[in-house]
């Protein structure tokens, strides 16, 4: 994730495994929007790349990566500077083409639900030029 935007929102890896992934991020004011409320973006790049952590580590074979084909949140409440942030995903459907996740991002402080998120992932073949980067 380093020099990639998960590595610059501080992102942590805490488990993957086939169908699941979990991530932390502590919540820093540049993750604030004008008006002091965590910026959705924010939020929006744990659970995303949380999903797609989950993603890669659930490839079928012949399939040497993916995009994110559409997304959705949920926001039950909001976070503060020094709050930290942890994100379960886990997989909703497994197919030939495409993957659908789920993920609820949560306050580590008092581990209320923070958004509920859910996307759905393109996958690409092997011989996709696309995934030219995603197979090192």
């Amino acid at each position: 994730m380093s020099g990639r935007l998960p590595g610059l929102f501080g992102l942590e890896l805490v488990s993957i495994g086939r169908g699941s992934a979990e991530a932390r991020m502590d919540v820093r004011s540049e993750f604030l929007a004008p008006n002091d409320f965590l910026h959705a973006g924010a939020v929006i790049t744990l659970a995303d790349s949380c999903c797609g952590m989950g993603c890669i580590a659930t490839l079928p074979d012949g399939v040497a990566g993916f995009t994110t084909a559409e997304l959705k949140t949920n926001f039950l409440r909001s976070a503060k500077a020094g709050d930290a942030l942890r994100c379960r995903a886990t997989i909703a459907h497994e197919g030939r083409t495409t993957q659908v996740w789920d993920a609820v991002v949560v306050r580590e402080s008092d581990g209320r639900d923070l958004a509920l998120f859910r996307c759905t992932q393109f996958l690409l073949p092997d011989d996709d030029a696309r995934t030219a980067g995603q197979r090192r």
